[in-house]
């Protein structure tokens, strides 16, 4: 790892060194922009990296690198772009007044995330107006905020994945001043914050990148064309642009983890791979801090090695996703069947992954016409994500309908109890906890006409893979932004906010119960006791809870025999308290093991427990 850190660096008393790495160029000079214009030459070092220490220099500074004396072009390592991806880059005093010198994150186990976008989250759509309602995500009960990419991308709207500038923060948003004030006050909250972060491609307007011949490779291809250099000549330098990333959000941001987009797209050959170079990045920036940076990747291999120890082979990481825990709980929600859901809609399979949190492990995928996936036994459950609704799934869609456009009120709590009560790291899509009726749509702000075009276009080829219905509304309006908007005061009133209450509820049992808390698959059985009802068993010393979940649309009536007792009913979906009609199961269940009928309203759901009183 190299001893300098890339882009400008501002050492304060006027003195700031940039740092370029560029191995094919002949000469590089930084060109001082504003306030005063000034072009400093650069020094090249045996490794190509470009070196110059500047004086006279503040805070503010603007300025871009000038390749072989004749093309300008902003810093690739640049910390701020004021006037966006095609502006010159901004020097930054990162001096900052922070107030978490005491901050440890809960331990990952009991992380519950909430995936928000910055720019939908608020009407303002900006970093400082997330922390007014900090307080209430945490009486809900959610530890960990997750944000979708905030690296400067084109424009004011985009979902985050166009950005171009990995270690500059949005400037819409509020830029790293205004995330290091989000970072603070999540702390103060009592909240860890995980950053999504792009590492298998850029986006392509302003991607500069490009022209350097060193960051990207033809070797491999990717959806969104030549493939991340990772392995390649001069890929050294390619890793440590990464690498430096990574460690800029763990340190100079106090992020506490990163969600790695993607991985899937990520191509490395070497022996180390960047994974596994990343995850020892995280564990030294961990040590350096005094407090955990953990690393979870969205990979749809349902490969097993990213989170085993490298001592077994495994590339160390702390978590990923789980696709077939989503895709085999919306299938039997929804009966959507189109696209990659051909390959689940059994209620079996949804049982399948309680216990296990890959459905596909090294059996055949119809929609993928080859075996996929391997066994993940041995690793504890608490190293998978789960959710019912995210990000790609909800805006994805042609009309980005969330399971509240899709789904009735009584399977939407349904779908929370589904997530909630498993052994799995759940994560919550903002909004999903009060039923936001809004879409979530794709949305961009390009300038390029052509591309804009190729943008809609592609969409459109996209859904016709998932035989969607309805005309997409067009990304590059400032509408189709302003539509997929919180309506966050909605959850306060009605049903939206007996949904919410629901959901508090469900996070309750799951820090207060033993046999909830303990995330550990071997505690748990899952058993599919009629053609619609799944029962969820799961325990913890003295602390035993039974759940019985109908996915059906008609109430189901069931034999069932809970064990011995006495039975305690804690949480039934069909109670008024939480928007239902009332409901007809009985409190307690007795202590002996004899059977007896259930009846189970449609989408009902309910849960007892034996043991020491919650």
């Amino acid at each position: 790892m190299s001893t300098f850190q890339l882009g400008s660096h501002f050492f304060g008393d006027r003195q700031c060194a940039f740092t370029l790495w560029a191995p094919l160029l002949k000469q590089a000079a930084v060109h001082l922009v504003a306030p005063e214009e000034r072009l400093i030459p650069m020094v090249r070092d045996e490794r190509g990296y470009w070196h110059a220490t500047a004086t006279g220099i503040d805070p503010g500074a603007l300025y871009c690198y000038r390749w072989d004396g004749e093309t300008d072009r902003p810093d690739p390592a640049s910390h701020s772009q004021p006037q966006g991806v095609h502006g010159p880059s901004r020097v930054v005093d990162h001096a900052f007044a922070w107030t978490d010198a005491g901050w440890r994150p809960p331990p990952l186990e009991r992380w519950v995330m909430y995936e928000l976008h910055v720019g939908t989250f608020t009407p303002e759509g900006t970093f400082d107006a997330i922390i007014p309602r900090l307080p209430e995500l945490r009486e809900l009960g959610v530890t960990a905020l997750e944000l979708l990419p905030v690296a400067q991308f084109p424009g004011e709207r985009n979902w985050g994945y166009d950005g171009v500038y990995p270690y500059a923060a949005q400037e819409s948003y509020g830029g790293v001043e205004g995330l290091k004030r989000l970072v603070d006050a999540c702390h103060r909250q009592g909240l860890a914050v995980i950053l999504d972060v792009v590492y298998n491609h850029l986006g392509p307007e302003g991607n500069y990148l490009w022209g350097l011949g060193t960051y990207f490779t033809n070797q491999y291809r990717t959806p969104w064309g030549d493939a991340v250099n990772y392995d390649g000549p001069h890929s050294p330098g390619v890793r440590e642009y990464v690498v430096g990333n990574a460690r800029y959000w763990f340190e100079t941001c106090h992020c506490d983890a990163l969600r790695l987009d993607a991985v899937h797209a990520i191509y490395d050959f070497g022996a180390r791979h960047i994974l596994a170079e990343l995850a020892e990045t995280a564990a030294d920036c961990g040590r350096r801090l005094g407090r955990p940076c953990y690393l979870i990747a969205e990979s749809d291999l349902n490969d097993p090695r990213l989170v085993r120890p490298p001592s077994v082979g495994g590339y160390g990481l702390d978590a990923q996703w789980s696709d077939d825990f989503h895709h085999a709980l919306h299938t039997v929600l929804t009966g959507e069947r189109h696209g990659y859901y051909a390959d689940f809609g059994d209620l079996e399979q949804l049982a399948l992954a309680y216990r296990r949190p890959f459905v596909y492990a090294w059996n055949y995928s119809p929609h993928r016409r080859r075996f996929h996936g391997a066994d993940p036994t041995g690793c504890p459950a608490w190293r998978f994500v789960v959710c019912s609704q995210n990000h790609d799934q909800v805006g994805n869609r042609a009309l980005g309908e969330r399971l509240s456009g899709l789904l009735p009120f009584p399977a939407l709590k349904l779908a929370a109890a589904a997530v909630l009560l498993s052994p799995c790291l759940p994560l919550l899509f903002m909004g999903e906890e009060y039923g936001e009726p809004r879409p979530f749509l794709y949305f961009i702000s390009h300038g390029d006409p052509d591309l804009i075009e190729g943008v809609r276009q592609g969409r459109r080829e996209e859904f016709a893979a998932f035989h969607a219905e309805g005309e997409a509304p067009d990304p590059q309006s400032p509408a189709t932004f302003e539509n997929s908007k919180l309506q966050w005061e909605l959850g306060k009133t009605g049903r939206h906010g007996r949904l919410r209450a629901f959901y508090r509820e469900l996070l309750r049992l799951r820090r207060d119960l033993p046999a909830l808390a303990r995330l550990d698959n071997a505690g748990l059985t899952a058993t599919v006791i009629a053609p619609t009802v799944l029962e969820l068993r799961r325990w913890c010393d003295a602390s035993r809870i039974v759940v019985w979940l109908n996915f059906a649309a008609a109430p189901a009536i069931v034999t069932v025999t809970p064990g011995a007792g006495p039975w305690r009913k804690l949480l039934d979906a069909a109670d008024p308290a939480w928007g239902g009609d009332g409901s007809t199961l009985p409190a307690t269940l007795a202590a002996d093991e004899s059977a007896f009928a259930l009846a189970l309203p449609a989408h009902g759901m309910a849960l007892y427990h034996a043991g020491p009183r919650a």
